[in-house]
């Protein structure tokens, strides 16, 4: 299933500037993601991380990780929109982060995450992004389902 930047903005809260996710390749709802994050060199955190030699922080790749996480597990089987408008996803845990490589303008993060546990109240996502089929991050994610009823 593959879903344009459209269906990514209908499915998660986030936009410009937080907005890390550009499209999704392959989805199987509540199981797996595989999306895209195009890095530019107009991306704002450049002009200070660093003007002399651009790299993307490697907390904002664990974003995109989150938000690409997001997206499938606010789908439902069929891949159509869970109501998550009463509903707050946070994250609130990363364990074992590793940053391999650095990310530059250029390069294309593919975002691959994995479901371990979801539930109703907290999902934990084995997640990884890659630029040119090696790994540049991977780390175990946890987050939050609030409801906001």
């Amino acid at each position: 299933m593959v879903i344009d930047i459209q269906g990514i903005m209908d499915r998660i809260p986030h936009r410009y500037p937080m907005l890390l996710v550009d499209r999704v390749l392959e989805m199987v709802p509540g199981k797996s993601i595989v999306a895209v994050k195009n890095v530019t060199i107009n991306e704002p955190f450049f002009q200070g991380h660093f003007p002399h030699l651009p790299v993307m922080p490697g907390v904002l790749i664990i974003e995109a990780l989150a938000q690409a996480a997001a997206i499938f597990s606010f789908s439902n089987e069929d891949g159509t929109m869970l109501d998550s408008s009463k509903t707050a996803y946070y994250l609130v845990g990363v364990d074992g982060a590793r940053f391999r490589k650095p990310v530059v303008p250029g390069d294309q993060l593919m975002l691959h995450a994995e479901a371990e546990r979801i539930s109703k109240v907290i999902c934990k996502y084995k997640a990884k992004a890659t630029v040119d089929g090696e790994v540049v991050a991977e780390a175990k994610i946890m987050c939050a389902i609030r409801d906001l009823g």
